[in-house]
């Protein structure tokens, strides 16, 4: 059964990005420890991050964060979707407006500029479609009811600032699935009612 899965890295203060995120510095000051599970050789750390990439038939992102991934100080060969992983699911960008030029042209991209609930329409229903991020697009998913699975990896780190994963909304309840502990990060996995 395909699910829709918000799958996102925190902090243990609630953030997705250090202060001053931007193009040349993409998870913001100090953000780089959120994914330091994804990078890490810990057998479990592994196993989250391949079983993230085998469900992921569509990934959703916002234009911020595409900006960032597409961006000189993004994504490359080894540093990109699963970090490094063979896999390479469909890109859907929620956006205003699509991109002059596409530096990361291997990846297959498509553009909605007609809002969220478009592109997941959009992305097909073989396997789960994810919610890569940003914050704002999982905030947004949220408060439209499209969210079946909450998938976080708190990292143990205080950022003391950034960008929020969740900031006020409409109330959700969830139902714990999953909890796998690792040095690196406690993968936390919840059913949205």
């Amino acid at each position: 059964m395909t699910r829709i899965v918000a799958d996102i890295s925190v902090s243990l203060d609630g953030f997705v990005t250090g202060p001053d995120p931007g193009p040349r510095n993409g998870l913001g000051d100090g953000g780089e420890a959120l994914h330091t599970w994804a990078f890490s050789d810990d057998p479990e750390d592994r196993r989250v991050l391949g079983e993230g990439m085998a469900r992921s038939g569509a990934v959703l992102l916002g234009r911020r964060l595409f900006d960032i991934v597409d961006g000189p100080e993004g994504w490359d060969d080894e540093v990109g979707y699963g970090a490094g992983q063979v896999g390479r699911p469909a890109f859907l960008v929620v956006t205003g407006a699509e991109p002059r030029s596409v530096r990361l042209g291997a990846l297959d991209w498509t553009f909605v500029t007609t809002g969220l609930p478009d592109a997941v329409a959009a992305a097909g229903r073989e396997l789960d479609v994810v919610l890569m991020g940003g914050a704002a697009l999982i905030r947004s998913a949220f408060a439209a009811g499209l969210v079946d699975v909450l998938s976080l990896h708190l990292s143990p780190v205080l950022l003391g600032a950034g960008t929020p994963l969740f900031t006020g909304g409409t109330a959700r309840s969830l139902v714990q699935r999953d909890v796998r502990v690792t040095s690196a990060a406690t993968h936390l996995t919840y059913d949205v009612l």
